[in-house]
């Protein structure tokens, strides 16, 4: 843990790259006064997006962000976005980038944000990196649950050696699921109420284990058998397990660095927050997975490549360079991306309109 904070703060203080330059694959359109305008198009085959400038952006004096680390969309299609600047750790949009709530100060390692339903109502699940904690929230703030560190696993003797990244629910049952990417990389499984199920994973490089268990999702598209879908980030891999903690499948996504599984109708999307060491500068994209667990389009990356079933190595395409360190998305009703972004130079947001 202490020697990953370090590699993390050498990294951050050593990058520092404008925002918004250069374009993939731009798209002259002339309008009536014959002015021309270049759109800047990204991604591959059926999922292709154009960068919308300057979506999001605050008043940073009123409204500021340090990492913009995650994104959800609640059923009233508002985007609540977790940052760790805590003068506002929730920043609440509307689509058209109109900020229209903000809360939360106590957050200062805020991380990870899942949102659940419970009959009629919506939640908001904040994992901490700093408070050692997971804090379940209604939509307006107020903390409703805490899950503290797993001491009764018998892999935790203190609470700073937990450092959660990320939760994943099950709307059947309301199982929560925490990953501790940071901390020991266990899996840990609770009930709705907040009792401990059980655990599995741990550090390693075997099928079962992890080297940076960072995010993770509920995969519903196979309704009779719903499975985990989870990031081994370090390792540039997806493993699937079931519910109860079994390894299923392991899937390679060599050069990317995972951060967490978004899973919107048929579909897997995640952000990459560099690809290999030498493009630190200005790397990441986005990488999109279809029902089969095979990168269809990778918006601000290389176009995905499959020689004899095995995807090849991806890398950051160099003529776009609007992701600094994507770390989540989250994909609307329509189908647009937004892009939360760490160690960004404190900016908002990136969306991304489906073409």
């Amino acid at each position: 843990m202490k020697n990953e904070n370090k590699s993390r703060r050498a990294f951050i203080k050593k990058t520092g790259v404008a925002v918004l330059a250069g374009a993939v694959a731009p798209t002259i359109i002339i309008n009536k006064s014959h002015a021309m305008k270049k759109e800047t198009i990204l991604g591959h085959g059926s999922h292709q997006y154009r960068v919308i400038e300057g979506w999001g952006i605050l008043d940073a004096g009123k409204n500021p962000v340090n990492d913009c680390h995650e994104m959800v969309e609640d059923a009233k299609g508002r985007l609540i976005m977790l940052t760790n600047e805590t003068k506002n750790n929730i920043l609440i949009y509307d689509k058209s980038g109109k900020l229209l709530d903000s809360w939360g100060t106590t957050y200062p390692g805020a991380h990870g944000l899942t949102l659940s339903k419970e009959g009629g109502e919506e939640f908001l699940f904040i994992t901490d990196t700093n408070r050692n904690q997971v804090i379940k929230t209604d939509l307006k703030g107020k903390e409703v649950m805490k899950l503290d560190y797993p001491r009764e696993t018998g892999k935790y003797d203190f609470p700073n050696q937990f450092v959660p990244t990320e939760t994943a629910i099950n709307s059947a049952n309301g199982d929560i699921y925490v990953v501790d990417g940071y901390g020991r990389n266990y899996v840990m499984q609770y009930n709705v109420k907040g009792e401990l199920i059980r655990h599995f994973g741990g550090p390693g490089t075997t099928d079962d284990t992890f080297n940076c268990c960072h995010g993770i999702v509920v995969d519903t598209r196979v309704k009779n058998n719903p499975t985990l879908m989870i990031t081994d980030r370090a390792n540039m891999q997806y493993k699937r397990f079931t519910l109860d903690g079994k390894h299923i499948k392991t899937i390679p996504m060599p050069g990317s660095f995972v951060c967490r599984p978004v899973l919107k109708g048929d579909n897997i999307y995640a952000a990459v927050y560099r690809s290999t060491t030498q493009e630190y500068p200005n790397s990441g994209y986005i990488t999109i997975l279809d029902a089969n667990d095979k990168v269809i389009s990778t918006p601000g990356g290389s176009a995905p490549e499959y020689v004899g079933g095995k995807l090849q190595e991806q890398h950051k395409d160099r003529s776009f360079m609007g992701f600094m360190h994507p770390h989540d998305v989250c994909v609307d009703g329509d189908g647009s991306i937004y892009v939360p972004q760490w160690a960004s130079k404190k900016t908002y947001p990136v969306k991304l309109e489906r073409i």
